[in-house]
């Protein structure tokens, strides 16, 4: 699974954040949920949480629809 998930991120999702200076790193699959942390010009940016759901969370879910929720941790 995790194996899946970065290749979502690598081809879907980083490429989208590099352009603002950002990335997003993958820290666990566990029971469906899946941890990130965002890095670079993500961290700390008002509208991190929008990128977690927005982005992340349903470019993920949209591929892999076991995966239940998408969760930033700092």
């Amino acid at each position: 699974m995790n194996e899946l998930i970065e290749k979502i991120l690598n081809e879907r999702i980083r490429p989208l954040l590099a352009r603002d200076g950002g990335n997003v790193e993958l820290l666990e699959v566990k029971d469906g949920i899946v941890k990130v942390k965002l890095t670079g010009a993500c961290h700390g940016c008002p509208m991190a949480q929008v990128t977690i759901t927005k982005l992340v969370e349903k470019k993920i879910m949209d591929e892999l629809p076991e995966i239940k929720q998408v969760i930033a941790v700092s």
